[in-house]
């Protein structure tokens, strides 16, 4: 029997079946605006991890390369090689924590899968890179209050993901077909973290989401 409802993982609402897909249910929540796949699809762990060897992200890859720019330019833009930073999510190859420490930043790498490191999670940061990753959180709420809480005063926490717009048939949407690709947003979804997570402002450019918390 398919469950019409479940309780949305970032703000708790009561969210309404929204589109049956490849025997997925993904659901639609009326308070934060956001569609997110029935925690019952989630891959175990082991084929989760094996699902991310099979990226071919390098930092000699061009493509590769012309994708992280925007985040890579908004680090240059706003921080000094002397800030501090971590590449949260980095996968099995840390690329944005490479291609900045080729520039003479100070980035450490995390992943849960990778670079399980969790001291790193207990100190202070002045930006926190996140490319391609929220869309991957289980528990959404837990990962942007811990997130906020790495940050520094006037810290930026700087993601990459695809929105998701009305207009978009989101049964014929790409992004979704990804089975670790878990929880989406849209424009509403990071106005609602911003304002429950306390950052200061919030910035859209594309794919590149940028939080800051004030000084």
């Amino acid at each position: 029997m398919i469950s019409t409802k479940q309780f949305c993982p970032l703000c708790s609402s009561q969210a309404s079946l929204f589109v049956e897909d490849r025997g997925t249910n993904f659901y639609k929540c009326p308070t934060c605006g956001s569609i997110f796949r029935d925690p019952a699809n989630d891959l175990p762990f082991e084929q989760e991890k094996a699902r991310y060897l099979t990226h071919n992200n390098c930092p000699v890859d061009p493509g590769y390369c012309a994708f992280v720019a925007p985040i890579i330019g908004e680090v240059k833009k706003l921080f000094l090689p002397s800030h501090q930073g971590l590449d949260f999510g980095a996968g099995p190859v840390p690329v944005i924590a490479k291609l900045l420490q080729n520039q003479g930043y100070q980035l450490e790498a995390y992943d849960p899968f990778f670079h399980a490191r969790p001291e790193l999670l207990q100190e202070k940061y002045d930006f926190i890179t996140a490319c391609e990753v929220i869309e991957h959180f289980r528990d959404p709420a837990g990962e942007f209050e811990r997130l906020r809480s790495m940050l520094k005063p006037a810290g930026v926490l700087l993601c990459m993901t695809l929105l998701y717009e009305d207009k978009i048939d989101f049964a014929g949407w790409h992004y979704k077909n990804d089975r670790t690709h878990r929880f989406f947003y849209t424009r509403r979804t990071l106005e609602w973290v911003r304002e429950r997570f306390g950052f200061a402002s919030l910035k859209i450019e594309g794919r590149l989401v940028s939080f800051q918390i004030q000084n």
